[in-house]
């Protein structure tokens, strides 16, 4: 049975969606009717990037400027008025809507358009079958007209589990897979419209010579190979030989999306929260993936990254606070890996990854946190040169706090618009805090504390 993020860890960290290893080029004004929308996030299409965040059963909405996020803010549930389902509890599981969100220009009309899980959702009488529904963009942003996507509902299979976008089949439509909580994948295919209908939908379940049963707990969509299609890796509690163990399942994009390499990166206890991104760290052409691995070393945590190939993931390697230049000691439950998110920082060319240590010790302050950022180049990410942040360091507002969890979310992003990716971190209780990059890398000069949370689609 699905386990909802609001069940499983305190550490949840949202739902990766469909990423990429550097930065996109700057949208040029607004966008015109027809027009697929220059960014998978820019919800009214004013040609600036938007920044949607899920929280408690509900979807807040902040809408970018030329100079980063900006003080308009719109919040929606199920209550309000277009958006179809009901708000609140469900046959004893908190509500999950907003809980995995996904974005894209689903029916390319120049609004990048969101996809909203609800792993909760009673439908059709049938309690926790959960649901996604498609919130349209328009001029005036998102929140006044959504769709239902169609789907076979089950009794507590907690449709919409996890959601990634990408262009699977290489066509040039925004596609949308789906992960149910139970055992399989669903790619919709483009195009979408405001009715409700998709294109062709395909239904993906490893074979028993993978693994006797899998649980899709994460999707992370991004370019592996160097074909023009979105390739997809389904993370999750894989069951073999009378052993559990977590485990990456890739399906390689084209025009038809085919199971490809199994991996097994830990065999030490089940992580229901897995994150995950696609980067190419070491700029040979393929996509890596770095995934996190919590549980590893009795908690102390690490991230492994599996190299991309031109059919898929070939080796993979591991990080931790024990690799050399790694500020900071391994230490159980530190939770090495708790958030990932993969930008340049330095203006090097190479993606670089934030990795956050969200119960990692600080001082006398336990579960206080902080965040790493390792440095991508020619050999992929090392610890060589690595920087680390926590309330504790000099210029970042704030003070450590137990179990205050600094970094519970992370996200590198050029808020700024000048080039290089920016790190923005939220915890448990405080506000965020948004640290500038520059020709060096992360800096805490001019640190500000946004109102925006660190957990929208990458």
């Amino acid at each position: 049975m699905f386990r909802t993020k609001t069940h499983r860890l305190v550490l949840a960290t949202a739902t990766a969606a469909s990423l990429t290893g550097g930065l996109l080029t700057l949208a040029v004004g607004p966008a015109t009717a027809a027009t697929p929308a220059k960014y998978a996030d820019d919800f009214n299409g004013d040609g600036y990037r938007d920044y949607a965040v899920g929280d408690s059963g509900s979807v807040t909405v902040t809408y970018g400027t030329a100079t980063g996020p900006g003080t308009k803010v719109k919040t929606f549930n199920q209550n309000s008025a277009g958006i179809p389902g009901t708000a609140g509890d469900a046959g004893g599981f908190a509500d999950g809507f907003g809980e995995s969100l996904a974005n894209a220009d689903f029916n390319r009309d120049g609004y990048a358009d969101l996809a909203v899980g609800d792993v909760s959702e009673k439908v059709s009488g049938k309690v926790a079958a959960g649901a996604v529904t498609i919130v349209w963009g328009s001029a005036s942003g998102l929140g006044s007209k959504a769709s239902r996507i169609p789907v076979t509902h089950r009794t507590y299979y907690g449709f919409g589990n996890a959601l990634a976008t990408g262009d699977f089949n290489g066509d040039g439509k925004a596609d949308l897979a789906v992960a149910d909580g139970v055992d399989t994948v669903y790619v919709y295919r483009g195009g979408f419209s405001t009715s409700g209908t998709t294109g062709k939908v395909t239904k993906h379940v490893p074979s028993p010579s993978l693994t006797d049963v899998f649980e899709p707990t994460g999707l992370v969509a991004g370019k592996v190979t160097k074909d023009k299609a979105t390739d997809l890796y389904v993370l999750g509690q894989g069951y073999k030989n009378d052993r559990m163990t977590q485990a990456a399942w890739f399906l390689r994009g084209g025009t038809t999306v085919k199971s490809g390499k199994f991996t097994t990166y830990d065999s030490s206890s089940p992580d229901y929260s897995p994150t995950g991104v696609v980067a190419d760290f070491d700029k040979n052409g393929y996509g890596d993936l770095a995934v996190s691995d919590t549980p590893y070393n009795k908690g102390a945590g690490s991230v492994v990254v599996m190299r991309g190939g031109a059919t898929g993931p070939t080796t993979d390697y591991r990080l931790s606070q024990s690799t050399s230049g790694v500020v900071s000691a391994p230490a159980k439950g530190d939770s090495f890996g708790t958030a990932l998110s993969a930008g340049d920082t330095n203006r090097d060319g190479y993606p670089d990854l934030a990795v956050s240590a969200a119960e990692e010790k600080v001082g006398s302050a336990a579960g206080a946190g902080g965040v790493h950022v390792l440095r991508g180049g020619r050999s992929g990410l090392t610890g060589k040169s690595s920087q680390w942040f926590s309330r504790a360091t000099a210029g970042v507002p704030g003070s450590p706090a137990e179990s205050g969890l600094f970094g519970l979310h992370v996200r590198l992003r050029d808020l700024d618009r000048d080039g290089d990716a920016d790190l923005l971190i939220s915890d448990n209780n405080e506000p965020s805090v948004l640290l500038r990059a520059g020709s060096t890398g992360i800096t805490t000069v001019g640190a500000t504390e946004p109102a925006l949370r660190a957990n929208f689609p990458q």
